[in-house]
């Protein structure tokens, strides 16, 4: 927790993380402060990089996208060169939603959002397979999604 933050920047972070629409008057009323400094916290917590951007949530079942699919990735090698062409490579895959670099027994975790398993296995042997570095993959799809808490948990700030 970063001790610039007083409470009134993390409720106006909460708020925010709510509903990034809300207007200034409607956010000063919500954390009890008037237009004027609210305003010039929310400039603040912008700059300082505590508010990264706004952004819409889409609904990617209306969008025809509702498959999620886990994967695993083992590389052959953990070299830095080898690390920096697949972090390269994985960011122009539109398929892959998040992919993070993992301490433990394989090396990457993607999330991927595809239409259905057809679209997930081309995705997978057309693109993820063919990624630099790749020795295999294990895949993981998505029953049911009990929770996705799109943003920062408020209980850690």
């Amino acid at each position: 927790m970063d001790s610039k933050l007083d409470n009134i920047d993390r409720n106006i972070l909460k708020t925010l993380q709510d509903n990034g629409r809300i207007s200034i008057t409607d956010l000063s009323q919500a954390v009890n402060l008037s237009k004027t400094p609210c305003a010039e916290r929310v400039k603040r917590l912008e700059k300082s990089g505590f508010i990264k951007g706004y952004r819409a949530e889409l609904n990617a079942r209306n969008l025809g996208l509702p498959y999620i699919t886990f994967v695993q990735v083992t590389m052959e090698r953990t070299t830095t060169d080898v690390l920096e062409r697949f972090n390269s490579a994985i960011k122009r895959i539109p398929e892959v939603e998040s992919c993070h670099m993992i301490a433990g027994g394989f090396d990457y975790l993607l999330k991927v959002r595809t239409r259905d398993m057809e679209h997930y296995r081309k995705v997978l042997g057309d693109n993820i397979g063919e990624l630099p570095g790749v020795a295999s993959t294990h895949t993981y799809p998505v029953m049911q999604t009990v929770q996705d808490n799109k943003g920062v948990n408020a209980l850690m700030f």
